[in-house]
């Protein structure tokens, strides 16, 4: 009978070892490890241009800035309610040498307590072409009509809620709009928080009766601080 060749026994700790060679170097194979080749490299973006900033804005620029309405009788109440919108409107318009808007592009004014006093302001948009729109907030403020927002927007919507203005604008991107949330903060409207929305997910209340300015009066719009539900939609 033909014997085995004996194993040295220095080799035999090995054993187990020799026995996953052809298992590891199956691993080479096309369902194992293989190298995608050299990493690529990670390294900090590229600006572009970086000694070209633009300016800070001016205290005019910013949409929140309180600015009196001139030729605006006081209103001892500090109700907007007690105040013609139309006339607040072309005032404040007029003011900035411009001409006041048709009636047919001013959309149905909305009252609504966003201070939380007990009064309400007054909520106003004026659609300067087929895209693009302004929006004008006024308040009273010891006696006198102030505008306390002025925003130039693509206008997707307009919503109250929770003591909040918010306003939606599309992207470039179809599927969702940008939020930006505006809030009273004791002495301004302030830009409470800026948020992406899918408006497939979260539909919105649609005010009753929206329209056109021309069509009666200022719609009113419930403040939370009052118990009832604010109205949606947009002005």
């Amino acid at each position: 009978m033909r014997r085995s060749p004996a194993i040295p026994l220095p080799f035999l700790p090995l054993l187990p070892f020799l026995t996953l060679l052809p298992l590891l170097a199956a691993c080479g194979g096309p369902e194992g490890l293989e190298s995608d080749g050299r990493a690529r490299d990670v390294t900090a973006p590229l600006a572009l241009w970086p000694g070209s900033s633009p300016a800070p804005p001016g205290r005019e620029d910013s949409p929140v800035a309180r600015k009196p309405v001139p030729n605006v009788p006081r209103v001892p109440s500090g109700s907007m309610a007690d105040v013609d919108p139309l006339a607040v409107l072309d005032a404040d318009i007029t003011a900035e040498g411009r001409r006041p808007p048709a009636p047919k592009a001013v959309r149905r004014p909305v009252l609504h307590d966003l201070t939380d006093d007990g009064k309400p302001e007054l909520i106003t948009a004026v659609d300067l072409d087929p895209r693009n729109s302004e929006l004008r907030v006024y308040s009273v403020q010891d006696t006198v009509v102030t505008r306390v927002l002025l925003l130039r927007a693509v206008l997707a919507g307009v919503e109250l809620a929770a003591g909040h203005l918010s306003v939606r604008e599309p992207t470039k991107d179809p599927r969702y709009v940008a939020v930006t949330d505006y809030v009273w903060d004791g002495d301004s409207m302030a830009l409470w928080d800026l948020t992406l929305d899918d408006p497939r997910k979260h539909p919105t209340r649609q005010e009753r009766g929206a329209g056109q300015a021309g069509g009666g009066g200022p719609s009113g719009g419930s403040s939370p601080s009052g118990g009832g539900s604010p109205s949606g939609g947009s002005p």
